[in-house]
């Protein structure tokens, strides 16, 4: 395992150690009362015209689960695999889907190492916000995720705009709040490490083991889709945020959300 994958799981598991007691409270009750919970609108939609009765369904970086555990339950789907590195979140998020009584299974591993038991098993495969940033290399990420699907599969990406990664945020010594949407980084890729925890987790800022994440552009998601036989079929760009830092230029005309859809071939 990479070292900075190696040391991510370690952060992620801090994060959800110490997380707030209101996150994930909501994911039973929510998922038996509502349609497509943890879904934004424009991809409720999406899900609705998508066929999922009765099919299997995969998610890379599941988090809590709630995600893949609303789209098996509203989509009707016969299966839903969820993976993700954190083994205390996979653990939580099994332990939601026998509340739930969904067949729904989640798996700690890497994303990198998911290996041939798992070759075309999905007919669709979601992802979603925060994803793409934890791979140094998205071209090897979706080579992963195309090996996993049958052909015909879809795969529908909803996720934070690559623009974004050119503000900054509220907190970092460059942010400005009188010109919020002035670019202040390379638009192209750039590492960033940080060591100020997982906020949206666990409310609250705390000393944390190093998260290390990536920018990529527009050029390196499509381009890694279709190095590996994914053909693009849609793409829907949105002023509004889904990352839960940018939501004070919420429709000021500034790219912040997408998504992405493609089919294998």
């Amino acid at each position: 395992m990479e070292k900075y994958i190696e040391v991510n799981k370690a952060a992620w598991e801090e994060a959800f150690d110490n997380r707030d007691p209101s996150w994930g409270a909501d994911i039973t009750e929510r998922i038996q009362k509502e349609d497509y919970p943890f879904f934004e609108k424009e991809m409720v939609d999406i899900l609705r015209n998508t066929d999922t009765e009765g099919k299997t369904i995969g998610q890379f970086c599941c988090n809590n689960g709630r995600e893949l555990l609303s789209l098996v339950k509203s989509g009707k789907a016969s299966k839903g695999i969820g993976f993700d590195i954190a083994e205390n979140q996979v653990a939580f998020a099994n332990e939601m889907a026998k509340a739930l009584g969904l067949p729904c299974i989640f798996e700690s591993v890497n994303i990198y190492d998911i290996d041939e038991r798992y070759e075309k098993e999905f007919d669709i495969v979601i992802i979603t916000i925060g994803t793409l940033c934890w791979f140094d290399d998205l071209d090897r990420f979706f080579e992963i995720v195309a090996r996993c699907m049958k052909p015909g599969a879809v795969i529908l990406l909803n996720e934070q705009h690559p623009c974004t990664n050119m503000l900054a945020a509220e907190g970092d010594a460059e942010y400005d709040p009188e010109h919020k949407t002035e670019c202040h980084f390379s638009y192209f890729e750039h590492e960033w490490t940080v060591n100020e925890g997982m906020y949206y987790m666990t409310l609250k800022k705390y000393r944390s083991k190093t998260f290390t994440d990536f920018t990529h552009p527009m050029a390196e998601i499509v381009s890694g889709m279709c190095n590996n036989g994914i053909v693009v079929t849609g793409l829907q760009e949105f002023d509004y945020d889904i990352s839960g830092g940018l939501f004070s230029i919420d429709h000021c005309g500034f790219p912040l959300s997408m998504i992405l859809q493609g089919k294998k071939l």
